[in-house]
């Protein structure tokens, strides 16, 4: 903020562009130092991370299931695990949560009902992913009796990016043009 014409700047406060341009130029300097003193040490985790452990990296350790042994240990199973994980989830959250958003974005209109459902999705979107995992022990292993299953981590895992997805395409959607929709 510049001092008004007459009177005296306060301490601290710039007195002309120029030295907004050397403080600006400075920060900016100091910034793409931290930036490049961060990347430089990130490279040097990674390459340290290979020259030690690419050697452990083989087809049976990726082909193998889990053993007391290390040298016969493997992680196939968690790999193909996850991979049904994923796999369900986008099929179960995807269609759900553009049917959502096309929903409440173009039939819902602007009543009550869609604006209490608007906040609450907003609302679920902020919710930490420990208090869904809690949730989903509780009502997908506990109490619907799935157990331990790649479904009932899917279907909790659903409810986790649920709000992101219908939120993004609610956006999406206000984004094209109405002579388009």
């Amino acid at each position: 903020m510049t001092s008004p014409v007459g009177t005296a700047p306060r301490a601290g406060e710039p007195t002309t562009l120029a030295s907004r341009r050397v403080k600006n130029a400075l920060f900016s300097l100091l910034a793409f130092a931290a930036i490049f003193i961060s990347m430089v040490t990130l490279a040097g985790l990674l390459i340290d991370l290979v020259a030690q452990g690419g050697s452990s990296l083989d087809t049976q350790f990726l082909t193998s299931s889990p053993s007391r042994i290390p040298a016969k240990a493997g992680i196939l199973p968690a790999l193909v695990g996850t991979l049904w994980v994923t796999l369900l989830v986008a099929l179960i959250t995807f269609p759900i949560g553009i049917g959502a958003a096309i929903y409440l974005e173009e039939y819902a209109g602007r009543g009550r009902w869609a604006r209490i459902m608007k906040l609450n999705i907003s609302n679920l979107a902020g919710v930490p992913s420990i208090v869904y995992g809690i949730f989903g022990l509780a009502l997908f292993v506990r109490l619907l009796g799935l157990g331990r299953t790649v479904f009932a981590a899917s279907l909790t895992l659903s409810l986790l990016i649920l709000p992101v997805v219908i939120i993004s395409s609610m956006e999406a959607l206000r984004a094209v043009p109405p002579s388009q929709r």
